[in-house]
């Protein structure tokens, strides 16, 4: 019987496994933050917060905002983790790979404009409005 090899990686437990990931999420954030698109979204979401507060947005406003924001930041890592693989498995130009990389521009994109229309609504309905 042949054995099982063990894996490469040692994977954490218990308590040591949240900081773990912990750690890698950080590492995320701090090569995220190389990304001149991730930082003016950065820009972008506090502009937007500090204009939803000014204007008197509830604070479940300023909540479906923040969620909107994070999601645009979950859809600008997977988008430049995407274009990190392309870059790693294929560095020559390849129309399967500018593929990949316009795709992961579109969900940002999409992202961006359901945020930035959630915003100017809730802005346009606190100043127009009431």
């Amino acid at each position: 019987m042949a054995e099982f090899s063990k894996s490469a990686v040692n994977k954490e437990t218990g308590i040591r496994h949240f900081f773990a990931a912990a750690g890698y999420s950080w590492g995320g954030f701090q090569r995220l933050l190389q990304e001149s698109a991730f930082r003016q979204e950065l820009l972008f979401a506090g502009v937007a917060l500090i204009l939803l507060i000014v204007v008197g947005a509830t604070i479940g406003e300023i909540v479906i905002a923040m969620v909107l924001f994070l999601a645009v930041f979950a859809v600008e890592a997977m988008n430049t983790a995407v274009e990190e693989v392309i870059d790693r498995i294929s560095p020559e130009i390849s129309n399967v790979g500018k593929h990949a990389k316009d795709l992961g521009s579109f969900a940002v994109l999409c992202m961006l404009v359901a945020s930035g229309i959630y915003v100017l609504y809730v802005i346009g309905s606190h100043l127009l409005f009431r």
